[in-house]
């Protein structure tokens, strides 16, 4: 059996749609389709028409390509509205053994517990560390024996109406969500691997307007920040540095973009406001409008990672992906920054189906949402929609579909058995012949004249009333 997901990454520069097919095999790459983003700024939706229309084009552009519909809807949220927590909840074991069951009373007494605003609205509720009758660090507690279960869990948050917002967006659409998913998680489901997670790893997602950052350690995502500037910025600075058009400081971007280049060679640009005059400007310079927005940005990024707290869990270095990755020799400065760490520029886990284009470090998000229908999230999560989540688990369909066929099934047995002559000597799956078929009518006739005589015996015996009469006449 195989289900095709649809993953939707609303990026602030761009909207990507992908389709995959999930079947025992794993996922297969389908369908792809881009639009260039409208109403939504740094990660905030601005205006919904604009923004669903966008998400709507790149979904046709998808289908198109697919060439099939898709049925489980993933969609990205940035990291812009977000708050992150920690929780902690204790349960007792009373059968002394550690079950699914268990496992998800304690994330709900955490999320219980949690201390969020009125305003914030939970969106993963993600365990990362678990305790065995105070045994810590137990990686994962199924089958374990012991009376009492602890769990630490990383809890993200998200405004409610930032949330109403996306949702709106997508249902004009067109397209009904079965899960929501912090843009920064998918990346790293897409992108990171099981040593790096293990070791501790920095994974900072660099798209055209945001860039969100989220560290792994363990077998769950730690912390989660996000920075509202992208590749989108460096377009502007060019733009004003150099006085041409914010179009031909794109093109110059992506033809130009490196962040040293000792070239003395000039090209010719158009003057902003009048560009029928043209000027010369050194590629040099050009590199150096880059260089500085990038280390800037990337300064910033160092930053957050030390005041995070989590600096000394990582093992695995840093791992940049997205967009703004293309600029060369972002990597070298990367490891200059953040204090020698490694850095590893990541593209999407080769996948079946995932010809080279897809391969590009900014579709890291959207293929991470297929991953993550597909069941590759953490080992536990409850989930946007209040689900428990687990490895291995049998995914079955939506709860109010899956009421709706057993009424309608209930329905139809109800109307059969109205329609049908009941037959006493008819045992379902058992076929009665010959003799015992004739022993079998004599007891049931037997019994129905016993249970006949019974009722005859009962209706005979006098009432209250009757009694109370013949002692009436009795006295008189």
């Amino acid at each position: 059996m195989s289900t095709r997901i649809l993953g939707i990454d609303v990026g602030s520069f761009q909207i990507c749609a992908v389709i995959a097919q999930h079947d025992e095999n794993g996922i297969r790459v389908i369908g792809i389709g881009t639009e260039k983003t409208q109403g939504i700024k740094k990660g905030v939706i601005t205006n919904i028409e604009l923004a669903s229309k966008s998400i709507k084009n790149a979904l046709q552009e998808a289908q198109r390509v697919a060439g099939t519909q898709y049925e489980k809807v993933i969609v990205s949220l940035s990291g812009a509205y977000t708050k992150s927590v920690d929780s902690s909840g204790v349960v007792n074991v009373p059968n002394h053994e550690i079950g699914i069951r268990e496992i998800e009373r304690a994330m709900q007494m955490a999320d219980h517990t949690a201390n969020i605003p009125s305003e914030y609205e939970k969106l993963h509720v993600l365990p990362y560390n678990f305790k065995v009758d105070g045994q810590e660090h137990i990686e994962d507690p199924i089958g374990m024996n012991g009376t009492r279960l602890e769990v630490q869990t990383h809890i993200v948050t998200v405004q409610k109406s930032a949330l109403s917002n996306l949702r709106k967006a997508i249902s004009s659409a067109g397209i009904q969500i079965d899960n929501i998913v912090l843009s920064g998680y998918a990346s790293a489901i897409a992108t990171l691997t099981e040593d790096e997670k293990e070791l501790g790893v920095v994974l900072i997602d660099m798209g055209g307007a945001t860039c969100n950052m989220v560290i792994h350690s363990g077998n769950s995502i730690r912390y989660n920040e996000f920075l509202g500037v992208g590749s989108a910025n460096i377009t502007n600075d060019l733009s004003m540095a150099l006085h041409t058009p914010l179009p031909k400081a794109e093109e110059i971007k992506i033809n130009y973009g490196a962040l040293i280049n000792k070239s003395v060679d000039l090209i010719e640009l158009p003057i902003l406001g009048d560009e029928s005059k043209t000027h010369e400007v050194s590629l040099d310079i050009i590199s150096n409008v880059i260089y500085a927005r990038a280390e800037e940005t990337l300064m910033i990024l160092a930053k957050i990672l030390e005041d995070s707290g989590y600096k000394d869990l990582i093992g695995a270095g840093v791992v940049i992906t997205g967009g703004m990755t293309k600029l060369e020799g972002l990597r070298d400065l990367a490891s200059a920054i953040f204090d020698k760490m490694p850095v590893r520029i990541a593209k999407p886990k080769e996948t079946e189906g995932l010809y080279e284009i897809l391969r590009e470090p900014a579709n890291s998000c959207a293929i991470g949402l297929c991953m993550y229908g597909a069941g590759e999230f953490t080992s536990y999560e409850i989930d946007s929609e209040k689900r428990m989540r687990y490895h291995g688990e049998i995914i079955s369909k939506p709860k109010n579909s899956f009421n709706k066929i057993f009424e309608e099934e209930n329905v139809k047995e109800d109307i059969n058995l109205r329609n049908k002559t009941f037959n006493p000597f008819e045992v379902e799956g058992v076929e009665i012949i010959g003799n015992e078929q004739k022993a079998l009518e004599q007891r049931v006739v037997k019994n129905e004249l016993a249970n006949i005589a019974d009722i005859s015996k009962q209706d005979k015996q006098p009432n209250i009333f009757t009694k109370f009469w013949q002692r009436l006449t009795q006295l008189f």
